[in-house]
């Protein structure tokens, strides 16, 4: 398999993009994850070749949208991903939650069909390798508290407070 990397700046760091020859997103994390990064792109398509390159207009430019306040085209993506079956269920699930909304890990299970299956959407979620655009970052405790993410809690808070922000200024 033929992949593409490439980086491009945010206002949370650079992001780290990985896409197949048709461009669809295959990965995105962020600077200073390198190892978590590495890892997932391991467990998910095993040994790779991956070509440095530019990203994908396309790409580029749905990502500048979300950082300027337009959710639409990221959410318009095309994103292939490897994992299980069950993986693959949470990760669409999560692409349906809402901008500048949260959803419980155990919601999510409800969502996915299997209620008592909170751990093991924990797991997915933990295991998605394309932050921002499966929005995993939009899960939280039970309890409403901000629990863990892949790309560390600043920018966890960061990307909801950047949502809530646009789409209150879009409402207003």
């Amino acid at each position: 398999m033929n992949l593409f990397i490439g980086n491009l700046p945010s206002p949370v760091g650079t992001l780290t993009l990985v896409w197949d020859e048709q461009g669809a997103l295959r990965a995105l994390d962020f600077d200073g994850f390198e190892e978590r990064f590495q890892r997932l792109l391991v467990a998910h398509y095993g040994k790779c070749d991956l070509s440095q390159a530019q990203a994908p207009n396309e790409l580029g430019s749905a990502l500048e949208a979300y950082f300027a306040g337009d959710f639409g085209p990221v959410d318009r993506l095309t994103v292939r991903t490897n994992g299980t079956p069950f993986q693959q269920q949470v990760w669409a699930a999560l692409r349906e939650i809402p901008a500048g909304t949260t959803m419980s890990y155990g919601q999510l299970a409800q969502k996915t069909g299997r209620p008592s299956a909170s751990r093991a959407v924990g797991r997915a979620n933990g295991s998605n390798q394309v932050g921002i655009v499966v929005p995993c970052h939009r899960v939280i405790g039970a309890d409403g508290s901000l629990t863990g993410y892949g790309g560390g809690m600043d920018r966890k808070r960061w990307l909801l407070d950047h949502e809530r922000t646009h789409l209150f200024q879009l409402a207003g």
